[in-house]
């Protein structure tokens, strides 16, 4: 298993299709990825706020599979770290603490701006949106990228998706770029 530790935050769990990729990705053990139960209860609270057709059961369960698939992936204990760090937003620092004290050496989010370089690149941290994350998952490993991309394609079956489709969904989470470079693989898809 690799030391390379990456912590999500609750904006790309939001979103079923993306979290979903998340997950068939970091079982593959090309890093380690984290979360708390803090972001589990923010992406569980927004969808609960947006989405009258979902229960809070549902939303649990799906989080208790998450812990249960990937190991190591709860980060405690970071609470310390919230005070003596400085965001645009404070109600993000307890992001930055748990990548801080779970060694992780990049935050996936859509919210680039709410880490900016100057406040995280001291830590050895650096935010990516979840385009350039994937992208560089594919140069570091296209196979095992198109392994995990198979499993959560083969995964959908409430209706199954083409591979266009599949890519269709991707672009609408914003990965337009990784969908284009998976596109050149389309033969292992």
């Amino acid at each position: 298993m690799t030391n390379f530790a990456v912590l999500y935050d609750a904006c790309v769990l939001y979103p079923a299709p993306l979290r979903d990729l998340l997950m068939n990705l970091a079982i593959t053990d090309m890093y380690r990825a984290k979360w708390t139960n803090e972001i589990h209860e923010e992406w569980i609270a927004s969808l609960l706020s947006n989405r009258n057709d979902l229960n809070r059961e549902f939303l649990e369960r799906t989080r208790d599979k998450m812990n249960m698939s990937v190991r190591d992936c709860l980060v405690e204990n970071y609470q310390y770290l919230i005070p003596t760090l400085t965001l645009p937003d404070s109600n993000d620092q307890h992001i930055l603490a748990a990548a801080i004290h779970s060694s992780s050496s990049v935050i996936v989010t859509y919210n680039l701006k709410d880490f900016p370089k100057k406040n995280i690149s001291r830590y050895g941290i650096e935010a990516q949106h979840p385009d350039e994350f994937l992208m560089n998952l594919i140069g570091l490993s296209s196979e095992t990228v198109c392994l995990a991309v198979n499993r959560h394609r083969a995964s959908l079956k409430s209706p199954p998706k083409t591979l266009e489709e599949y890519f269709s969904t991707l672009e609408k989470q914003s990965l337009s770029n990784a969908v284009q470079k998976l596109k050149e693989f389309s033969d292992l898809l």
